[in-house]
């Protein structure tokens, strides 16, 4: 049956945390399966695409994003702080993306719009940090010139590795750090009219307006994207990627896609609607548990503001 397709709706998929040369290949197919059936507008890759930014890591990369690319899957991506050597010191600190470059893309501030979204991405990854991220002003100030000439109906959305606010990456109630120049940068994402913030790093699946996260952010929806296919997982969350349906800037489907051991189904799927700088969401099904999928799986945390 042929899908039908909606006007002025983008069907973005948002994956992260590749991590080639520590991640499971049966993965790996299982997901370019699920993205070439169902053949997104755009395929949004927050980062970390190898595990140690070695040469192999990134010819598997490159040949994975060569994949999707020839199936005629459009891609927006940027680099994480894995793509960074971390034992090779001088070419960390002379160097730091050129592999990146060389193999995935040259450009580390990517833009994207078409008639319903305009998406750009920022590079958080840097030498000095290890794992952590941080935008400086120029950027900040890329980010701010980028969308002031885009047309107000669209979507914004702004694509980072790191996540501009700290979030629940425990079980319990620790936080994780927020990007360096914090509040500088969600500043600038405010005065940009950011809609959407997409970001990935921590393995984790979460969504919260910004507004609840911190005072005075805006009206940004920040959603992020677990480990799409890395054996590196965080508190048992299983391997996943997020599918939007961006219908407009104040109405968004969420469904979080999980492998459950054998494919990738649907696990949850939430509409988030905005009324001034709030958004809230409801379920549009009765989410499955992870672990009626598969034997055995733990249960994935809500996604639910």
């Amino acid at each position: 049956m042929a899908r039908i397709r909606y006007s002025l709706m983008a069907r973005i998929a948002h994956l992260s945390d590749i991590h080639f040369g520590a991640n499971d290949q049966r993965i790996v197919d299982a997901a370019t399966a699920w993205l070439q059936e169902r053949r997104p507008d755009l395929v949004v890759i927050s980062g970390d695409f190898t595990q140690r930014a070695r040469v192999a890591e990134f010819r598997a990369a490159a040949a994975w994003l060569n994949r999707l690319r020839a199936s005629g899957l459009r891609t927006l991506v940027v680099p994480g702080n894995h793509d960074v050597p971390l034992y090779d010191l001088f070419r960390r600190f002379t160097r730091p993306l050129a592999r990146y470059r060389r193999y995935i893309s040259h450009d580390l501030c990517p833009f994207y719009q078409d008639r319903e979204v305009a998406i750009l991405g920022i590079n958080t990854a840097r030498s000095l940090t290890v794992k952590d991220g941080r935008i400086n002003h120029d950027q900040m100030d890329l980010v701010r010139d980028r969308f002031a000439d885009v047309s107000p109906e669209k979507t914004r959305i702004l694509v980072t590795h790191h996540p501009l606010f700290a979030m629940p990456i425990g079980r319990g109630s620790e936080l994780s750090e927020a990007v360096g120049r914090h509040d500088d940068a969600v500043h600038a994402a405010c005065e940009a009219g950011v809609h959407l913030a997409l970001a990935g790093h921590f393995h984790r699946t979460y969504a919260q307006a910004a507004d609840r996260m911190v005072e005075h952010s805006g009206g940004a929806l920040v959603i992020q994207a677990g480990t799409a296919t890395s054996t590196r997982l965080r508190n048992d969350e299983p391997q996943s990627f997020n599918w939007l349906h961006v219908h407009r800037n104040d109405e968004i489907e969420l469904q979080v896609i999980v492998w459950d051991g054998a494919a990738f189904r649907r696990a949850s799927h939430v509409e988030y609607r905005r009324t001034g700088q709030d958004w809230d969401g409801r379920d549009l099904i009765d989410p499955p548990v992870v672990g009626e999928l598969a034997k055995g799986a733990a249960p994935m945390n809500s996604v639910r503001p």
